[in-house]
This record gives C-alpha cells, sequence and structure tokens, in this order.
C-alpha cells in the first residue's frame, strides 16, 4: 500500500469536475480511492499503484492545472 498523496489542483468547481478527475486518475489506476474537495481545490488520491508524477500529469491532461503537491 502506497503513502496518500495529496495534490492542490486549481481549476475544479462543479461535479462534473470532480468526475473527470476522478477518470483521469482512474486511467492510470483503477485502484486507487480518489476524493476530490472542491471548497479546499485538493485531491487526496489513496492506494495509487503509479508515481505522484504520473498522477499530477494525468490531472493535468483533463484540462485542469496542479499548481502543489
Amino acid at each position: 500500500m502506497s503513502d496518500p498523496i495529496t495534490l492542490k489542483v486549481d481549476g475544479m468547481g462543479c461535479q462534473a469536475c470532480v468526475a473527470a478527475v476522478e477518470k483521469a486518475v482512474k486511467a492510470k489506476s483503477p485502484s486507487a480511492a480518489v476524493a476530490v474537495n472542491l471548497a479546499d481545490g485538493t485531491v487526496s488520491i489513496s492506494d495509487a499503484a503509479v508515481a505522484r508524477d504520473i498522477l499530477a500529469a494525468a490531472i493535468t491532461n483533463a484540462g485542469y492545472d496542479v499548481i502543489s503537491g
């Protein structure tokens, strides 16, 4: 089991954004648990099978800006 990953993500504002981010993460790591917090703009990922950089790139490719993490 990997350590949880928390990324600060800009540009998320609705449930469609949540779904898009979850889909992007799960495309790279299907077994990952994804929790998106719109209020503070964070994405928490646990049980990821791939590295943080790969997950951040997937979120960026989905149209969001990973600004830290």
